[in-house]
């Protein structure tokens, strides 16, 4: 199960790339290590040099805001340098768009050897777009990714990305806009959206970007108790989401908050009341919270397109239970072994081969460590194509291979049934570890199997000192879960 890995490491200089994102309101660094079609962040750092602020006023990026960002750019390529990172991608959007002396500004990080590329507003939103489909390969419906200066809207059909749109209606202009007059603002804003022709048809959704709608659906999460802390993937009717926003419109939200800072929590007025015309233009009956954008968008638009389209989930188990010196041979072995129990549906499966990876990694920990660990990763760790039921469905997977119990609130994210399985899945997964001691050479030598009424555990005869106590009891349990008899044969696996 366990192999030392060769010369890598989580932050080998050789895998790892960097994105630098001049915003209207940030200017950020993100080096992403690990699969470049998952890219898990290495080192994020930001600094408000707030680029747009003033833009309408004066056309001009301010003096300030300039110096403030040549700043923190000199100081990313000193870092980007150090550590020898030869692929780093930088891009420019909204306030460098629209400054009238951007060009300068341009040359200037230019001079730092940062090669800057000024995206337009549809490559901006297309790029944003670009990173939701690849988060989520099924996605449907409209890309909304708000940034500082401005927002970008898109349809998106699987890795179809089209109309892309972008309207000034960033974070750094909403509280003017509002000041005037809150009715007209509303009004002029749904206008203004639904001209770009961006809705949502019957089934699809609205996919959030950007730090702002994250915070608004965090601060959901926090005053409804839920067991999530992540947004990433998090989905939720129009409905419900209009209910908080139209709260959070007459009264500001009540902090502190963990996980959003005080300059989030003061904003997220604004960011209701634009949620309420993009909401009613676009005809979105759900949202989905997507972490990924602009950002992960760039990384993925270098790939080929043969690796831009692989599932992400078991690419992003593999690679982080890779760390932990496991090897997908053992995945595969066990994923064999538990055929009988496995369910066919891939909204069950995926979630549940993805947690005998994260199994596996799981018997790296100490045992008294291992309930706590397994709900950590399974609720909090950001993995891609997982969505809020898929998190419940590891979790549970990856506590009874534990032979942990499964909390009340984690089996409220999903359908009961499901549930169970995961369940099942996961006392068969400790079933086949117990019984062969992670020796792949014991594997064929034994076999599970369901033979009418009864969960057949079969062994071939030179192995049968496998068996012990603990290999019947975990078998007499997963039997009694699935509601069969519990049979040992002495005989040739099939």
């Amino acid at each position: 199960m366990i192999e030392p890995q060769q010369g890598q490491t989580q932050t080998d200089n050789s895998s790892l790339r960097a994105v630098i994102d001049i915003g209207s309101n940030t200017v950020r660094l993100v080096i992403f290590g690990g699969d470049p079609r998952v890219p898990t962040v290495v080192l994020n750092e930001k600094v408000q040099a707030k680029l747009g602020k003033g833009l309408s006023a004066g056309g001009k990026l301010s003096a300030k805001s300039m110096a403030a960002a040549l700043k923190a750019l000199k100081r990313f390529a000193l870092v980007l340098k150090g550590r020898s990172i030869a692929r780093v991608h930088t891009v420019a959007t909204a306030a460098v768009r629209d400054a009238v002396n951007g060009p300068q500004f341009l040359e200037q990080v230019s001079a730092l050897e940062l090669q800057p590329r000024l995206l337009t507003g549809e490559e901006e939103a297309l790029t944003s777009a670009l990173g939701v489909a690849a988060a989520f390969p099924q996605a449907r419906g409209v890309v909304a990714d708000l940034g500082g200066g401005s927002l970008e809207l898109v349809h998106i059909s699987g890795w179809t990305c089209e109309h892309g749109s972008s309207l000034p209606l960033g974070t750094l202009r909403l509280a003017g806009l509002r000041a005037a007059n809150p009715r007209k603002f509303r009004r002029d804003t749904e206008d203004l959206i639904a001209a770009t022709g961006s809705r949502c048809q019957t089934g699809e959704a609205l996919y959030l970007v950007g730090g702002s709608f994250r915070a608004l659906a965090h601060y959901y999460l926090h005053i409804t108790r839920s067991p999530l802390d992540d947004p990433h993937g998090f989905e939720i009717g129009a409905e419900e989401i209009a209910k908080l926003c139209r709260s959070l419109q007459r009264s500001a939200p009540v902090g502190p908050v963990p996980g959003i800072s005080q300059a989030r929590l003061n904003s997220l007025q604004d960011t209701a009341s634009l949620l309420v015309p993009l909401i009613a233009a676009t005809g979105a009956q759900r949202l989905i919270f997507s972490a990924w954008g602009l950002r992960e968008g760039v990384v993925i638009q270098s790939l080929p397109t043969h690796d831009q389209q692989r599932d992400p989930l078991p690419l992003a188990t593999y690679s982080f239970a890779r760390m932990l010196g496991v090897t997908e041979t053992w995945t595969t072995l066990t994923e064999r072994w538990i055929a009988e129990v496995l369910p066919d549906e891939p909204a069950l499966r995926n979630p549940i081969v993805a947690a005998i990876t994260l199994g596996l990694a799981l018997r790296t920990i100490e045992p008294n460590l291992r309930a706590q660990t397994a709900l950590n990763w399974a609720l909090r760790k950001r993995w891609i194509g997982l969505d809020a039921p898929g998190r419940a469905i590891l979790a549970a997977a990856m506590l009874a291979s534990a032979n942990r119990s499964v909390p009340e609130d984690i089996r409220a994210l999903a359908q009961e049934e499901a549930i169970r399985s995961a369940m099942a899945c996961g006392m068969a997964m400790r079933l086949c570890w117990r019984l062969t001691g992670f020796a792949p050479l014991l594997l064929p030598k034994t076999q599970l199997s369901i033979d009418g009424p009864n969960l057949v555990l079969r062994l071939n005869p030179d192995v049968k000192d496998l068996l012990s106590e603990a290999v019947e009891r975990d078998l007499n349990q997963l039997a009694a879960h699935l509601g069969l008899c519990p049979a040992l044969l002495e005989s040739e696996p099939a």
